[in-house]
């Protein structure tokens, strides 16, 4: 483990002079309203979920069904991860488990989780310290925590071998967590407060939003919280509906597969995630059904970038090559 990597002090300075002259630009224009203006709130935690649908058209071709791409990007801090922090972070208080005034807020994360839970932590006062891997391409998650108020721990990574570069990880935290009693961590991989934010959030709204005719619902495995959460609601509502979980052709851990590295952050711990294996206790790691899960799908990462540009390209959606490993594998499952 590498512990003595901590970011502490990167930051962008904001120029007084830009923001000035973007306000005197921006008297003179007309105020145009968009349509569902939210009402003012009291913290920005009170805008996370709720967020749109839009339709795949172009990019679909002449598909019969209709899928649509629910933009949790959104979220204000870029990602489906604000759902599960809020949900770890507020039933934690309720019960009695943490406190502004005592408690530091620990996770391991590739980013998304730890861009959300930073971003939570400094709505609700908490010290936070987030765990990652020193990857050079995640250099913006690194700056983008620490504008939150949050410190960064960097983890080294074992060349071409990502499981040992996850254990690193998670076991450094787990170890912090350990020496600190005032530290806390929310354990997204085993807490049942992350599909909870899925089973009460998620999939409500995607039921209300197609009136209940979603036939076919396809996630990403990241903790499986979605998958978890989201795919045992819509089941609930209506067991037709199919859910399937997407996992890099290169790392199909999920079905009994080897590990491996992969270019797709956020889905493919190379774990076999407890809450996956909690929809079917004691069932084999391998193809088939399991629980609300219907299919296990996949798709490489140059696929996944492929996707990516062409969502961007004939859709005007800019998306993340995760969210669109998920869309290119739509046309096959759900039509």
């Amino acid at each position: 483990w590498n512990s003595g990597v901590n970011i502490r002090s990167l930051a962008w300075p904001t120029s007084s002079v830009m923001l000035s002259s973007l306000a005197r630009a921006t008297r003179a224009l007309p105020v145009r309203h968009a349509r569902g203006l939210a009402g003012r709130v009291e913290s920005v935690t009170e805008i996370i979920g709720s967020t749109p649908m839009v339709r795949l058209r172009r990019v679909v071709g002449d598909a019969k069904a209709k899928v649509y791409l629910k933009l949790e990007m959104q979220n204000p801090g870029g990602s489906v991860k604000d759902r599960i922090a809020l949900s770890m972070i507020e039933e934690a208080e309720k019960r009695g488990d943490i406190d502004p005034a005592r408690t530091t807020i620990v996770e391991a994360t590739s980013g998304n989780t730890g861009i959300g839970l930073a971003m939570v932590a400094a709505a609700k006062g908490y010290k936070c310290i987030i765990v990652m891997p020193q990857v050079p391409s995640m250099y913006e998650r690194y700056i983008l925590v620490r504008k939150f108020g949050c410190d960064v721990h960097l983890t080294s990574v074992m060349q071409d071998n990502f499981p040992k570069t996850i254990e690193n990880l998670i076991g450094y935290s787990t170890e912090l967590v350990k020496k600190n009693p005032d530290y806390w961590t929310p354990s997204q991989f085993d807490s049942e407060d992350n599909p909870l934010a899925h089973l009460t959030g998620t999939g409500p709204e995607i039921w209300e939003q197609t009136d209940g005719e979603v036939d076919c619902f396809v996630a990403g495995a990241g903790t499986g919280g979605t998958l978890n959460g989201a795919g045992q609601y819509l089941k609930s509502k209506k067991p037709s509906c199919r859910v399937v979980c997407v996992e890099p052709t290169e790392a199909r851990v999920l079905v009994g597969a080897p590990g491996g590295m992969h270019g797709v952050v956020g889905i493919g711990a190379n774990l076999q995630l407890p809450l996956i294996e909690k929809l079917a206790p004691g069932q084999e790691w391998a193809e088939g059904p399991r629980g609300a899960i219907d299919e296990f799908a996949h798709a490489s990462t140059p696929e996944s970038c492929e996707w990516a540009n062409r969502v961007a390209a004939q859709e005007g959606c800019r998306l993340t090559e995760e969210a669109c490993r998920l869309a290119g594998r739509c046309s096959e499952a759900c039509l």
